[in-house]
This record gives C-alpha cells, sequence and structure tokens, in this order.
C-alpha cells in the first residue's frame, strides 16, 4: 500500500490540533508532475486556492512554473514567496483588483467580455505586457456534486458560445477552462472534445490555453500515459503553450491533522469530542459532503469499538463521522485524518473563537518534526473589530 501519512511520526511530540505535511510525499508529488511537464512541454501551476503552504514554496518552485491565484491577496502571497509566474482568475474584478493584480501578475484572465472591455484599456497602460486571457464554459462536466460544477445550469462561471464576443479577442491571448474535480484524464479527453467542437476556431487565435485544474494527476490510478497523449496532441494541433493548475493534485495525500478526544459520551452510540472541528478546520466534510480516512479506523461496527467523533463548536451538525476501532478510545486518545493538506488548511476559520490547527512539516529522513506556525487569540481577534 501506498505510504500517504508519516508512518514514523511519534505522536507523543504532536502539540494537537495540527496540521502536519510530510516533505518527501510532497517530493513524490513534484516528481509525477514534474515527469508530465518534461514528457510533454506542458507548465504546471500550483492553484493557490487548494494548498498555499508558503513554507513549502522554496520546494515547489524548483518544479513548477508559478502560481494561480484567485484574488490579490493569493497573487500578492504568490509574488512575495513563489515568484516565476503569476496568473490570476476571479468571476469579477473591481478596479482596485486590477490595479493590485497588474503589479504582482503576468497573467489576468477574465470571466466575461464586459470585464475584459472595462480594465483593458487600464491594463494597458498599467502593464503594457501583460497576458490576457478568457474563460470559456463549454457547458458540460462530470462532476457529480452540484456545489463543485462550475458548468451547471446557470453557472456563473466562464463564457458559453452563443455568448463569446469574438470581435472583442483583440488582446487577448489565452483561453481558459475549469470543469474537473477529481477526474482522471479521460474526461478531460472527452471535454476537450466538446470544447473543441464548440470554440475550436478560437483555439487556433491563442496563445496558450490552461486546462484548469481538478486532473488527479498524482492519485495512484490516474493515466498518466493518456493525460500526456492528450496535451501532445492538442499543443501540436493549435500550437500552444498548455498550462495545468493543480492544487489538490501537488499536496494530494501528503498531509494529516492530527487530533485528541477530549471526552467521551455515553448514550446510544458513544460519542468523542475532538479539539477539532469538520466546522471549523475540514469544513468540506460538511459542505462537499465527505467521509475523511482515518489511520486504524473502520465503517462504523466495522471493529470492536464504535465512536461519533464530534467536534468542538456549538453548531449540532459539527460531526466528522461515524467510526470504528480495534481498542477503545480514551481522553488523549489521537486521531489521526488522512490527506488534509489540500482545501483544509485554506479554509479554517475561528468560528466560536475555536483556535487554528497548529502547521507542522515533517521531515521523515530526519525524523524531525517542526512547527511553523501556532496560532492563538490574536489571530482570532485581528479577523475582528
Amino acid at each position: 500500500m501506498e505510504r500517504n501519512y508519516p508512518v514514523k511520526l511519534n505522536l507523543d511530540l504532536v502539540k494537537t490540533p495540527a496540521f502536519i505535511v510530510d516533505e518527501s510525499l510532497i517530493k513524490r508529488n513534484l516528481e509525477i508532475l514534474d515527469l508530465v511537464q518534461k514528457r510533454t512541454g506542458a507548465k504546471i501551476l500550483l492553484a493557490l486556492k487548494g494548498f498555499a503552504m508558503f513554507s513549502l514554496f522554496s520546494q515547489i518552485k524548483e518544479t513548477l512554473h508559478g502560481v494561480c491565484a484567485s484574488s490579490p491577496h493569493e497573487a500578492r502571497l504568490g509574488y512575495e514567496e513563489f515568484g516565476r509566474e503569476i496568473h490570476a482568475f476571479a468571476p469579477a474584478y473591481s478596479e482596485i483588483d486590477i490595479k493590485d493584480l497588474s503589479y504582482y501578475c503576468d497573467h489576468i484572465i477574465f470571466n466575461s467580455f464586459p470585464q475584459w472591455k472595462r480594465f483593458k484599456n487600464l491594463i494597458y497602460e498599467l502593464k503594457p505586457k501583460m497576458e490576457c486571457g478568457i474563460r470559456i464554459n463549454p457547458e458540460y462536466s462530470e462532476i457529480k456534486v452540484k456545489l463543485y460544477d462550475p458548468c451547471a445550469p446557470n453557472s456563473r462561471l466562464g463564457v458559453r458560445l452563443n455568448s463569446f464576443e469574438e470581435e472583442y479577442l483583440e488582446g487577448i491571448s489565452g483561453i481558459h477552462f475549469h470543469t474537473m474535480c477529481e477526474q482522471n484524464a479521460d474526461t478531460l479527453m472527452r471535454i476537450l472534445e466538446i470544447v473543441e467542437n464548440k470554440f475550436g476556431k478560437y483555439l487556433h487565435k491563442m496563445k496558450w490555453v490552461n486546462f484548469g485544474g481538478g486532473n488527479h494527476i498524482t492519485k495512484s490510478d490516474y493515466n498518466i500515459n493518456l493525460l500526456c497523449e492528450i496535451i501532445l496532441k492538442f499543443r501540436d494541433k493549435y500550437n500552444v503553450q498548455v498550462y495545468l493548475e493543480p492544487g489538490e493534485a501537488v499536496a494530494l495525500n501528503t498531509g494529516i491533522l492530527v487530533a485528541s478526544v477530549l471526552d467521551i459520551i455515553n448514550d446510544n452510540i458513544k460519542i468523542a469530542i475532538l479539539d477539532t472541528s469538520a466546522a471549523n478546520h475540514m469544513p468540506d466534510v460538511l459542505e462537499m459532503p465527505y467521509r475523511p480516512k482515518i489511520v486504524g479506523a473502520g465503517d462504523a461496527y466495522e471493529k470492536a469499538y464504535t465512536y461519533r467523533l464530534g467536534g468542538l463548536t456549538c453548531l449540532a451538525g459539527d460531526v466528522i463521522g461515524d467510526y470504528s476501532f480495534d481498542e477503545p478510545l480514551a481522553i488523549g486518545s489521537k486521531i489521526i485524518f488522512l490527506d488534509m493538506a489540500h482545501y483544509s488548511m485554506v479554509k479554517t476559520n475561528t468560528f466560536n473563537g475555536i483556535k487554528l490547527p497548529s502547521i507542522c512539516i515533517y521531515d521523515p529522513y530526519k525524523d524531525e518534526l517542526k512547527v511553523i506556525r501556532e496560532f492563538g487569540y490574536e489571530d482570532f481577534k485581528g479577523r475582528l473589530s
């Protein structure tokens, strides 16, 4: 079985709650992504919306070509801590956003032609060499969770073919689409067929095309060979630079969230209250929803001792799920949630004033745990007034 957490880590050294990212697992993912880059000439960017742990940027930027940002703050973080190429996309921009992004970015992607027409002269004035793109909506996806489907009916994301204003393409050097979520290369192949059928005549006029994120490139069953074939065929057909912008694939199966049991309530089902929270520390558990895996745990009643794991907030629904264990839990027992590097740290919040988890890096070669940052009262207060 492929290693997906720091197996040598001494849990006695972990002050919970804590996010811990294994440097060697990040390196493994980067090697896979670099293989795609070297075989195809594609440029892969780190999507900061999924993973923005800048203490690891010095390692990541040795492989990836830059970052893609969803806001001026993310763009600034990429500019200051990552360097290389800085791309930005948002559903809409204000004039202040454009001024900020023009300083930090070398690529800005627009969600609509009205936004492009409104700001193109300002961009030419601020940064004449800015690369500008337009996001398209092919009106096709295979995403099952509606919350994450950018091509759902009445989506606000991307320009549909019937709204595409060909007469305003002057100054547009790239096309962007993002229609995937945790999917394999065969999905990309079908999406590209739709994109080409609808927008093919415009692709020939472009300098670059961004395939977006959602490709599960570093997942064990991902079809790397098919992805490379798709990119090479597309690149040669349209003579464009291809970009990919995964966030999840960079950090997939590289990090954990360690929590401790604070109390056990004996009711119809035993309930273990943890010093973490689904609502605060892993909100996708409630939003998506999904059930995170736990080291050594099974489904409810699969093993000898079953518990409902509850969070620390007053939200009645702050429940992570029902799990079973070989041994009974006790006050102080450590729980290791798997695959918590992406879309967890970037989405944490301080509802109820609950302390944010510490952020740590583990070096398995040195068996060294380094606490990068701890959070406290000032982090909670600083968001308020």
